[in-house]
């Protein structure tokens, strides 16, 4: 075999998958991991794909396996591991050569790394991958963050495995340094605000309507075929018909209510709060996770306030079902708006330039929050260049006029109900505020100019003032 194109360490589950999908696209690729014997497996295991794959047990061997400029990439656990692996490969690579980062770093890491190699002679890529094991294998979503040249040298490859929405990559260099794994990090934080108003809206369809697992999954496959036709939609209708084969129960009502997380959803919180935008969904989500550790609180809770006992939602259930599943969708656009909002001030403070239609078509196949309207996100974005809020959209204005009356029905209910719904009370709150040209936020000022003499500005005169108080603190 002739030089491996490119480089990969870590056969772990994505960079196995990741490795067979490059070479079953016709990229030879040689591949390394610490451990030998899963170097070794994973060759073998690889079947017809061996003749594309150049197994490697040491880092020395895998360079010299690889046709210069030599990208290598990383998938490997964010963090120290990364560090740690740039150091041993920067003994080993030349100048030109390429480093990329693919796992799920902290942009600010990446941005870190950039500046650390700037005068070494290595190029550094930070690409977010998004698909989970299935998209590794057949085709993920790639959000890259690189320079032009160093994109170029990789960009068939990248553009080759990535998922295909007929027909188009569904893989964009986005811009320099962090970029890409800003992106995706908010791709993420998008990700558990979408979940976790499914969970909301389940909530109402177990307890509120007191319907079993294979009913709310017919009522989730059913939405499928509509305007909330998604990737999650998809596998929440599919898990809720699932069988516990132990118990013989749905799987669903066995698995411990207790979320976990690797952190790119509070890291887009975090950088929301810090780039000043309000993420409402996004945050109430990351929340929601962390109230769900706390399980033996919540059963002391429970008894203490008399919790866990819900009022049923009465009426026709027919309407009842059409405004959970347009609630749902009004949750959607206000969470993607928020998403975006943050990506669009994040590309001003960093000079990133983020090609806002772009990631939306990139969404569209391959990665865990592809759904049909990101087609009409990417056109709305197209449409107007400097598009302040999605909500502002016309297309988005019909939709969520349609949808927010709906919304604002389910939340009002399970409040009464004392059902929780934390993305969606977030995401409606959002939406009035947005829509809100007098606020409420005339009395916080005076109240901080009271206090600490923090000044005000008034309706009727440019200029900052202060109160004429007696006595304040």
């Amino acid at each position: 075999m002739e030089k491996a194109e490119i480089g990969l360490i870590g056969l772990g589950v994505m960079g196995s998958n990741l490795a067979l999908n490059i070479a079953e696209k016709g990229h030879a690729v040689a591949v390394f991991n610490r451990t030998t014997a899963r170097t070794g497996a994973f060759f073998e295991a690889a079947g017809d794909l061996r003749k594309m794959i150049v197994p490697c047990t040491t880092l020395t061997e895998l360079t010299k396996s690889i046709r210069p400029p030599r990208p290598i990439i990383l998938m490997v656990p964010a963090g120290p591991v990364v560090d740690e692996q740039i150091a041993a490969l920067r003994e080993e690579l030349s100048s030109g050569d390429i480093i990329i980062d693919a796992g799920n770093a902290n942009f600010r890491d990446t941005v870190r790394r950039f500046a650390e190699l700037e005068n070494s002679g290595l190029t550094f890529i930070g690409m977010g991958v998004s698909g989970g094991e299935e998209g590794a294998r057949h085709g993920p979503s790639i959000m890259i963050g690189s320079t032009e040249e160093a994109y170029a040298r990789v960009e068939k490859i990248l553009l080759d495995i990535s998922a295909k929405y007929e027909g188009e990559p569904c893989a964009a260099r986005l811009g320099p340094n962090g970029a890409g794994h800003f992106v995706k990090t908010i791709h993420n934080g998008i990700e558990y605000a979408d979940m976790q108003m499914i969970a909301d809206i389940y909530g109402v369809l177990r307890d509120g309507l007191g319907m079993k697992p294979d009913e709310i999954g017919a009522v989730f496959a059913e939405w499928n075929k509509g305007r909330l036709n998604s990737y999650l939609i998809e596998i929440t209708a599919a898990v809720l018909g699932v069988t516990d084969q132990k118990t013989g129960q749905p799987i669903v009502d066995v698995i411990l209510d207790r979320a976990g997380q690797k952190g790119t959803g509070k890291w887009s919180a975090i950088e929301a709060q810090t780039l000043g935008v309000s993420a409402t969904a996004i945050e109430a989500a990351v929340s929601a996770r962390i109230l769900s550790s706390l399980k033996d609180e919540r059963l002391a809770a429970q008894q203490a306030y008399g919790g866990g006992r819900f009022a049923k939602f009465e009426g026709d259930r027919g309407a009842v079902l059409r405004d959970l599943e347009l609630a749902l969708f009004a949750g959607k656009i206000a969470a993607y708006a928020q998403g975006f909002a943050v990506m669009d001030a994040a590309s001003r403070e960093f000079g990133w330039n983020l090609p806002m239609p772009t990631i939306a078509k990139i969404w569209r196949a391959g990665c865990i929050i592809r759904s049909q309207f990101l087609g009409t996100l990417a056109e709305a974005f197209e449409e107007s260049e400097n598009l302040a809020n999605l909500l502002m959209a016309p297309a988005f204005v019909g939709m969520m006029g349609q949808a927010h009356p709906s919304l604002r029905r389910i939340v009002a209910r399970a409040a009464e109900a004392g059902l929780p719904m934390p993305a969606l009370s977030s995401a409606l709150a959002y939406f009035d505020l947005y829509r809100q040209g007098r606020g409420t936020s005339n009395l916080i000022q005076a109240q901080r100019d009271y206090f600490g003499a923090h000044g005000f500005e008034r309706i009727d005169s440019k200029g900052a003032f202060h109160g004429p108080w007696a006595g304040g603190g």
